[in-house]
């Protein structure tokens, strides 16, 4: 056997065991979001941003955006609750920063537009939860940032939920991280 089919066999098994722990990494980590804090949202059809889309125009489902929405918020909730403290979180409407403008063309039909006119908003329903399971806090949320495309960014974020992620942490750093501080 050649030197070079020696190293490629090796290279091969390498890859090989690379790509077995990079799955591994892959479903641990998605195994790992913080179940403490717990995220629902209303049925599909009561969401402004599907009865508002007919069509379900964009790349994005519902499905897909409800669970990038969940993920984010259960890892960001999970750093800033003290340890023990659970946090349930109702999301009963939600309409997402952008929108859509058919009139433009069937070029178009798939294109989310940015416009002021267009701001994220989200109304939920939170319940604050004590190690004891008592409840520390509930109340509901009237989330809007009509101001979403004037506040800096991260360059070259893509993110296409970057807008709506804000909305939340800004809530979460309001709603939490503030009221932590009068405790």
């Amino acid at each position: 056997m050649s030197i070079y089919r020696l190293n490629l066999k090796r290279m091969r098994a390498g890859i090989a065991a690379l790509l077995v722990l990079a799955a591994t990494a892959a479903g641990a980590r998605e195994d790992t979001l913080p179940t403490r804090i717990q995220v629902a949202f209303a049925p599909d059809q009561q969401l402004s941003e599907v009865k508002n889309n007919p069509s379900w125009r964009g790349w994005m489902k519902p499905a897909d955006w409800e669970k990038a929405l969940s993920e984010h918020l259960r890892k960001r909730a999970d750093r800033l609750l003290p340890p023990g403290e659970q946090l349930q979180v109702t999301i009963n409407d939600i309409k997402l920063a952008g929108d859509y403008e058919p009139w433009r063309g069937p070029n178009f039909q798939d294109v989310r537009f940015m416009k002021d006119l267009y701001p994220p908003r989200m109304d939920l329903h939170y319940r604050l939860l004590g190690t004891d399971g008592r409840v520390i806090r509930e109340g509901d949320s009237k989330l809007r940032d009509l101001a979403y495309l004037q506040r800096t960014s991260v360059p070259f974020n893509t993110d296409p939920l970057r807008y709506d992620k804000r909305l939340l942490d800004d809530w979460l750093n309001r709603e939490f991280v503030r009221a932590q501080a009068g405790r």
